[in-house]
């Protein structure tokens, strides 16, 4: 490590964070002990400490949802946002549509841990007038985009804490006529250093969203692969079509499914945590601001600046955590809307990485005329998505001396049952120096088929790392929070929290989260 390097100043002030505060892992362990807010990193309270301090609520989960039209719209009331991702003082816009046409008001909340509410409302709006806004034409590369008039603009208040936010949609009575809910959901960004950025996986969301009726990256009919096929956040989320059966989530991805868990965790934790989308990494700088950035849940389409961002970040001392699985795995550069606004659409081109022999083997039905020509993926994980594709399996310790399983007690051997899944990550970067296999075994698709998957971890160049957990579901391991279902799959599923899963979390947020300078 040079003197006078980024990771070494960071460094140097993380020791006197731990001068002042005795211990960042006493800290951190204290309060989980304790169930409440803790991680107090620079002395003071941070800013999601005092956020979480405002009173919660659970108003902010649906109770009521009719989801219909080829089993993926609600059509009685369903909306989309303006940005993936705002900042303080710009305006958003919600576009709503409702059939039959009827009031309807918004309720806006951010996700957090509210001492365990998991939400607190930020804003109300209605009633509003509601109309049946038109269904688009099928466009070129089958991109649905929505050109539907606002519903509710407003600007972002200077004081919403950057994090996930959600506007609950609801039709209002009017005599019998029973009321239909469905969610918007938006992030709010910042810009101030911090020592966490969690990166939503919003890309996939999108690639994986069927509205309005069948039209995800993935229904192509000439293959679940073609290239060339776009997508639009100019339409609402359809309810998740995978495996797990979710409508009480229809709105907001895969957000409630695979990344809330980790949101609350943190929030719960009280550490510095600061929220953004897939679009917002293009730009390294966007990334060094902050000690870590954290990739969550399913995070599969990445445009290739994402991918040379995250490269310059890790070089410029940076630490990675994937605590995540199938990332990085689709070249799908955004582009404009056919009104200007950017980084609206994302079409899928090719894999990173040459496709290998097995994938084009086993997946050539799918694959069709797919072909390979991104970086390697393995350069900025340790480790990339394999063949087959889907499975499900237990995390199993195989080196219990190094320091992510301190506390834990885990022994060579030892194992998290289902923790590994719906996807994961294998054939690590073994040339790479530095780069050591801490977990490793085999999955199951169906219970028939197996595969072998490999969480990694390896040093950057300034003294940070880069972690792969090589699971979409590591953050069902933190916490259950309210409005979060257990997802299975090829007979399998995680348990739910377990101490393990928390401690390597904090025993890498530790090692990897630099104290705020500001």
């Amino acid at each position: 490590m040079k003197p006078g390097s980024r990771q070494t100043n960071l460094n140097s002030q993380l020791d006197r964070r731990r001068f002042i505060q005795g211990s960042a892992v006493t800290a951190l362990t204290a309060a989980a002990s304790c169930g409440g807010p803790g991680g107090e990193s620079a002395g003071r309270e941070t800013a999601i400490e005092l956020e979480n301090r405002k009173p919660g609520t659970r108003e902010w989960q649906l109770t009521r949802v009719w989801v219909d039209r080829g089993k993926y719209r609600s059509a009685r009331i369903e909306g989309y946002c303006s940005h993936q991702s705002i900042e303080a003082g710009d305006t958003l816009s919600i576009f709503v549509s409702t059939e039959p046409a009827s009031p309807f008001r918004v309720d806006i909340y951010r996700l957090g841990y509210y001492g365990g509410h998991g939400g607190r409302l930020m804003k109300s709006a209605g009633p509003l007038e509601g109309q049946l806004q038109p269904l688009p034409e099928v466009g070129p590369n089958r991109l649905r985009e929505c050109r539907w008039e606002p519903s509710l603009e407003f600007k972002i208040p200077e004081d919403w804490t950057s994090g996930v936010y959600l506007g609950k949609l609801s039709t209002l009575p009017a005599g019998n006529q029973p009321y239909w809910q469905s969610y918007v959901i938006f992030i709010v960004r910042d810009r101030r250093p911090a020592h966490l950025l969690f990166q939503c996986s919003d890309n996939t969301w999108q690639a994986y969203n069927r509205w309005p009726d069948d039209y995800s990256l993935y229904t192509h009919p000439e293959g679940a692969h073609h290239p060339g096929v776009a997508g639009s956040f100019d339409r609402p989320y359809a309810k998740f079509p995978m495996f797990s059966d979710f409508p009480l989530s229809v709105g907001t991805g895969e957000f409630l499914l695979w990344e809330y868990p980790l949101c609350y965790w943190l929030e719960r934790e009280g550490l510095d945590v600061t929220y953004c989308s897939n679009a917002d990494v293009l730009e390294s700088s966007f990334v060094t601001r902050c000690g870590a950035f954290v990739s969550v849940g399913h995070d599969e389409y990445w445009d290739i600046r994402q991918y040379r961002a995250i490269e310059t970040a890790i070089g410029e001392g940076v630490n990675v955590l994937w605590l995540s699985a199938n990332d990085v795995y689709m070249v799908s550069p955004f582009t404009p809307s056919s009104t200007g606004v950017p980084n609206r659409i994302i079409t899928r081109l090719h894999s990173y990485g040459p496709l290998r022999p097995e994938e084009i083997e086993r997946y050539s039905e799918i694959l069709g005329p797919f072909k390979g020509a991104g970086p390697d993926e393995r350069n900025i994980i340790g480790a990339r998505t394999v063949v087959p594709f889907n499975g499900s399996g237990d995390w199993i310790c195989t080196a219990p001396d190094h320091w992510i399983f301190e506390g834990t007690g885990m022994a060579k051997g030892d194992f998290i049952p289902g923790l590994v899944g719906w996807e994961f990550h294998g054939d690590p970067d073994l040339e790479r120096e530095g780069l050591e296999v801490v977990a490793q075994g085999t999955v199951w698709t169906h219970g028939v088929t197996p595969g072998e998957w490999a969480a990694t971890i390896f040093p950057g160049p300034q003294g940070n790392f880069v972690f792969n957990a090589s699971t979409i579901f590591w953050a069902q391991g933190l916490e259950s929070p309210p409005g979060h279902t257990v997802p299975w799959t090829h007979f399998t599923r995680p348990l739910g929290p377990d101490p393990r899963v928390q401690r390597i979390t904090r025993n890498l947020i530790d090692r990897a989260a630099a104290p705020n300078p500001a």
